[in-house]
């Protein structure tokens, strides 16, 4: 994205074809339904309460953020929505670009988001004691996975993103691959995962689909939404930290669990995260998925209710 954006900000061309682009939304959505497993799926009732909160929180930071990004930076409605999404930055980038949103400044607010999390919670987790340092988790090309089983999940996940993709839902590609992958994976049907370079590829299409987006802007209008980045970025961490000690005064849960399970990081980011620092896999993924679900649809629905009333401003 940052290669395909500076070569944008200095003037050359660049664009991603269409259709690659829809395929890279369909491997990525694939990849995000491996997240759904039988163990996250028990999850959910192992901690009600606490995935209720994290349910919660997530609606609680679109509203907080969004209104910051309307009230501070005078942003429409659906920029500052999608600019507001504590995650999904997959699903926000393709119903930007479908709805016609502010992609830049979403790309900017978003991408920086990330990139705050992912480097402050181990800094913070180990500056406080809370996490003994460990090395990154290397992710390795899967050993286990059938081609029978990865083309049953090619197959399916397909067939939902183009019955989603031809009833118009917002970002039908990628959301229907995500539901068909997430089922079979949920119900323990497959556990076969995509080739470790196929899910590269498609994040690199991606990250260069975005990066194209910034043809004909300028280095000024970069440097001017940082000031959107870093405090849209405060707005959600306050939030997610007011749960986080709600959860942790009430609950037995170590703290660095709590904090990286409400953390408005992309699912896959905080999985690889969470096993660096040595933390409970399960309980961070059964709160990121519920998280990932709550903020998906309400993403989807008051997007399109936007775009249909016209009350952009």
């Amino acid at each position: 994205m940052l290669a395909v954006a500076a070569a944008a900000l200095l003037g050359r061309p660049v664009r991603v074809p269409v259709m690659l682009a829809r395929a890279g939304y369909v491997l990525i959505g694939i990849l995000l339904g491996v997240v759904v497993t039988p163990q996250t799926v028990r999850g959910f009732t192992a901690w009600p309460a606490s995935i209720v909160l994290v349910m919660v929180a997530a609606i609680g930071m679109m509203l907080a953020t969004a209104t910051y990004l309307r009230m501070v930076h005078g942003w429409d409605r659906l920029s500052a929505l999608m600019g507001a999404s504590p995650g999904s930055m997959t699903q926000v980038i393709a119903l930007s670009t479908e709805l016609g949103a502010d992609l830049p400044a979403i790309a900017i607010v978003q991408t920086m988001r990330v990139l705050l999390l992912t480097t402050g919670i181990p800094a913070g987790l180990a500056l406080f004691g809370l996490v003994a340092p460990a090395l990154p988790v290397v992710r390795e090309p899967p050993g286990g996975s059938s081609l029978a089983e990865i083309a049953l999940v090619i197959a399916v996940s397909c067939a939902t993103a183009i019955v989603f993709w031809r009833l118009r839902f917002p970002a039908g590609l990628l959301f229907g691959a995500m539901v068909g992958s997430g089922v079979l994976h949920g119900l323990g049907l497959v556990q076969a995962v995509l080739p470790w370079w196929i899910g590269s590829a498609s994040v690199l299409v991606l990250g260069a689909l975005v990066g194209s987006r910034f043809v004909n802007q300028t280095f000024r209008l970069l440097v001017g939404y940082l000031g959107a980045a870093f405090g849209s970025f405060a707005v959600s961490l306050s939030v997610a930290t007011f749960f986080v000690l709600i959860v942790a005064h009430f609950f037995p849960f170590p703290i660095a669990n709590i904090a990286v399970a409400f953390s408005p990081g992309a699912q896959d980011t905080m999985m690889v995260l969470a096993l660096a620092l040595h933390l409970d896999p399960v309980y961070v993924a059964a709160h990121h998925v519920a998280r990932f679900v709550v903020t998906a649809f309400s993403i989807a629905i008051a997007a399109r209710w936007i775009a249909r009333s016209g009350k952009r401003e």
